[in-house]
């Protein structure tokens, strides 16, 4: 068995996780939007690419069965490096909203693959009590590529828009360093990715034996005590948050006059790449720090309430309506930091309700459903908000954190 220190791969595995589903879900918002895709196009197309997230369950036992989870690491950022590639060549063209959307597609696919292999290696790689501590760790290095990529990576944009005058040029040029980072991480992931003792390719699998397995996986998931509310908090635990983060760039890059900030693409970089990613740190840190030494059980209700009332800043926003930078940052870092310590508690529910025989198909079926309860509420958010601005639809995502505090209580947590 080839070890490594868990600081060696943890940090940059789950930088790998985190940066294609920031393309996909709010880095192509953002680009949309500046190519002058509606709100209501935008939301219902990329909340879309949400399908692969929710439907991987049902090809998890493949990566369980097939190859290593090590090698589909590691050929899954190949491909999602292709798809990047392939976005950065097609934004420049006339039929970029339909060429772009196909590889994000591709990307959503690989993505999704990537996250059963890496989550099952995760779990195969390191001891619970690791596992616990560096939930916390994990789980920040998750956010610093999402913020990389709608932080820096959005600032970068809005540098070269401003200095070449062409958009998609600008945006090329951004999924072309990505298309580069995903070569340079699978390559740096098949050479530092220790070799735990279970993680085997299974000798003799057939399609029957596949079946039967998947057969199994599924039927022993839903026959698990307290599954109805388990589902149910899967599902509800992000309804605002569903919808918020499909608008919230859009509203921060809209002009006064159609309800928004009207802030400049590095300006909202900026806001989430400077002191949204300090908050988000400090939150997952702390977040993992608490769990690891009192447990779930007692940190679950100030975490679910500190992932739902900072949303409360963008109603102070969409009302107030300031053009103060500080202001603007400040609140943006408040809703970061609840953001980071609240999405904790998620997933080491997740984790915990995955625990038995099949825990990396189960907890591929967790994070399926949590996909879920991501798409089809974001699938509607461009249209509600068109309908009733961005004042009432703030006040109506504050609305959909209620249905979570009503499941809490029905869940069985031994710590």
């Amino acid at each position: 068995m080839k070890t490594r220190n868990p600081w060696s791969w943890i940090p940059s595995l789950y930088f790998a996780e985190g940066l294609p589903y920031v393309a996909v879900m709010t880095i192509s918002v953002i680009m949309y939007k500046k190519l002058e895709v509606s709100n209501t196009d935008i939301a219902l197309y990329t909340s879309w690419l949400y399908f692969p997230w929710v439907i991987k369950p049902l090809w998890s036992p493949f990566v369980d069965l097939i190859k290593t989870k090590r090698w589909w690491i590691y050929s899954m950022q190949l491909l999602i490096g292709a798809g990047m590639a392939g976005i950065a060549f097609t934004i420049p063209t006339g039929f970029f909203f339909q060429s772009t959307l196909a590889f994000f597609w591709l990307m959503a696919f690989s993505s999704a693959t990537h996250d059963i292999a890496a989550d099952g290696f995760y779990m195969l790689g390191l001891s619970e009590e690791k596992q616990a501590f560096f939930i916390g760790i994990r789980n920040t290095f998750y956010r610093v590529a999402m913020l990389t990529g709608q932080g820096l990576l959005v600032m970068l944009a809005g540098f070269l828009e401003n200095s070449t005058g062409r958009i998609p040029l600008a945006w090329s040029i951004i999924f072309f360093i990505l298309a580069g980072s995903f070569i340079a991480l699978s390559l740096w992931h098949k050479y530092v990715l220790p070799t735990p003792l279970s993680d085997v390719q299974r000798s003799g699998v057939k399609p029957q034996t596949i079946l039967i397995e998947f057969g199994k996986t599924f039927a022993s998931f839903f026959r698990k005590k307290g599954i109805i509310p388990a589902l149910l908090f899967m599902l509800t635990y992000r309804l605002g948050e569903s919808q918020l983060v499909k608008l919230a760039s859009p509203f921060l890059l809209d002009k006064n006059e159609a309800g928004g900030l009207g802030l400049e693409t590095a300006e909202v970089g900026f806001a989430y790449g400077t002191v949204g990613v300090i908050a988000l740190l400090l939150g997952g840190i702390l977040g993992g720090i608490a769990i690891s030494k009192n447990g779930l059980k007692k940190w679950l209700w100030p975490m679910a309430l500190a992932i739902s009332l900072p949303n409360l800043v963008y109603l102070y926003l969409a009302y107030v309506m300031p053009d103060n930078l500080i202001i603007i940052n400040t609140c943006v870092g408040i809703e970061q930091f609840g953001y980071g310590f609240g999405f904790t508690a998620y997933t080491m529910y997740l984790m915990l309700f995955s625990e038995g025989e099949y825990k990396t198909s189960h907890y591929a079926i967790c994070t399926g459903f949590m996909a879920l309860g991501m798409m089809l509420p974001g699938m509607a958010s461009g249209w509600i908000q068109e309908m009733i601005g961005y004042q009432h639809f703030f006040i109506w995502v504050m609305l959909c954190c209620i249905p979570a505090f009503l499941i809490i209580p029905f869940l069985k947590l031994r710590r």
